[in-house]
């Protein structure tokens, strides 16, 4: 083979790497659904688009830190899936990228407001320190809860006025994040626990965390639906995306006990019905 060829291929196997330590399923989902609920609030386009930009990079640094301060203990447990342990991509390579997307999501953040890019920065650095130690404590959770709680938040600050979300969507932004977080990490626990780290979730351990993991969920749905005041013919769509909400969420735990991955897009879907809920109450949230 020519070997003028070879670069070629190493290149994009490298950016095909970098995108796949970036956890784009999670990043994507996240950046839509905030944009869906920007859109709602009242941003126009260039609003919606800023916005997106700063969570899109916010995301992408916290995807690429975890796998890059995670490859050691991937290494450890043989999770040749992951891009770093596999060679795809090389350690030093995700943790540049990891950096040079948190610098973008500061100017980023801050082009929609000091105060609300100070919100969302400030949920950026909590899921870092998640990362870099909380993960490995009883406090696991909390990074979670804090990051998600910080979404809507930014959405309403980063309007004109710079108005505060009501308390009932940050406290289900909260309770969702908590739900991503048991099925985030409900697959890995036992490699988790191989390598010593024993946040929340893996001192609870599968099963538990299994039977838990709606509530979290299933508690978001239904304040969003009944808290605060909901526009006038809203009974039936409320009451339908709570069904679909605690269907999902039982059924993801459920199936979670044979696939385990199940759990987490279940918590994934049922994000995007409290989003659903949100952007019928629109201006309502603020």
């Amino acid at each position: 083979m020519d070997v003028t060829e070879q670069p070629v291929p190493a290149r994009a196997g490298a950016v095909g790497g970098l995108l796949t330590a970036c956890h784009p399923g999670p990043a994507a989902a996240v950046t839509v659904l905030v944009t869906v609920l920007a859109a709602a609030a009242g941003h126009d386009g260039r609003g919606s688009l800023v916005v997106a930009a700063a969570v899109l990079a916010g995301q992408l640094s916290v995807g690429w830190c975890n796998d890059a301060v995670d490859a050691a203990r991937d290494r450890a447990t043989g999770r040749h899936g992951k891009p770093v342990v596999s060679g795809a991509v090389g350690e030093a390579t995700v943790r540049g990228a990891a950096g040079v997307a948190l610098v973008l999501a500061v100017p980023l953040s801050l082009a929609c407001g000091p105060l609300a890019g100070g919100v969302h920065l400030a949920g950026v650095g909590a899921a870092w320190a998640y990362n870099l130690g909380l993960k490995v404590t009883v406090l696991s959770w909390l990074p979670y809860a804090l990051g998600f709680a910080a979404l809507p938040a930014f959405v309403t600050l980063s309007l004109p006025g710079s108005p505060w979300p009501a308390w009932w969507v940050v406290v289900a932004g909260a309770l969702v994040g908590v739900g991503a977080h048991l099925g985030n990490v409900l697959p890995d626990i036992g490699h988790d626990l191989t390598v010593g780290v024993r946040g929340w979730p893996q001192r609870l351990g599968p099963a538990r965390v299994r039977l838990l993991l709606p509530v979290p969920l299933v508690a978001a749905s239904l304040l969003l639906a009944l808290a605060g005041p909901r526009p006038g013919g809203s009974g039936p769509v409320s009451a339908a995306a709570v069904v679909t909400a605690v269907v999902t969420a039982v059924v993801g735990a459920l199936l979670g006990r044979r696939r385990t991955r199940v759990p987490f897009a279940a918590a994934i879907v049922v994000a995007g019905i409290d989003v659903v809920l949100l952007v019928w109450r629109g201006a309502g949230i603020t």
